[in-house]
């Protein structure tokens, strides 16, 4: 009920009052809009989730101490404090973001074949990491739904409503993104044929 009728800044002002659930009420609201930034950053789960409970951690101190300023809206707060996090981590590992693979969740990952000689193995895993730098390249809002459908596993009605569009423009997005991912290939005389 609480989401439904309050505005963060309401939802704030009930926390720092002591109401913890407008607390639960606001994570609800933003955990995935957050999560993903994070996630789009690192391109790790297990790095994300420990990035993204840093933040809430961060998120409930300042908001204890009363640090919050109601200048600015909530979410893009949240999202910088996030943001910070995945720079300090990215400093503290000195390496920059890169396009890493979770054979867990990536559907371009290579799976064991058995039956595939070396080369054939070294073949698609080239294929792969393409695929990879493709994604890359292409338009901000076009790469965020690509990566939202195929590392996240989210679908077009989640990517929706996490990217605040329709559906159709979500599938939109995702259609483009494979005409100008076609353009890519073509231009760069890319085989993206698995052995």
């Amino acid at each position: 009920m609480l989401s439904k009728v309050l505005t963060d800044i309401e939802l704030v002002h009930l926390y720092t009052g002591g109401e913890e659930r407008a607390f639960e009420v606001l994570l609800h609201r933003h955990k995935r809009k957050v999560w993903s930034h994070i996630y789009l950053m690192v391109r790790d789960r297990e790095v994300t989730e420990d990035l993204f409970q840093e933040a809430f951690i961060k998120v409930v101190h300042h908001l204890k101490a009363g640090k919050y300023n109601e200048e600015g809206k909530f979410l893009p707060w949240v999202m910088r404090i996030a943001h910070n996090l995945v720079i300090d981590h990215f400093r503290r590992n000195k390496k920059m973001p890169l396009v890493r693979s979770n054979d867990e969740h990536d559907v371009f990952a290579t799976v064991a074949q058995p039956d595939k000689n070396v080369e054939d193995r070294m073949v698609n895993v080239q294929i792969d990491e393409d695929v990879r730098k493709l994604i890359e390249h292409l338009p901000g809002e076009q790469r965020e739904v690509v990566i939202m459908r195929t590392y996240l596993g989210m679908s077009f009605k989640e990517i929706a409503e996490h990217t605040e569009v329709s559906i159709n423009t979500a599938l939109g997005r995702m259609r483009y993104a494979l005409i100008n991912m076609r353009k890519l290939i073509k231009q760069h005389r890319m085989q993206l044929e698995r052995a």
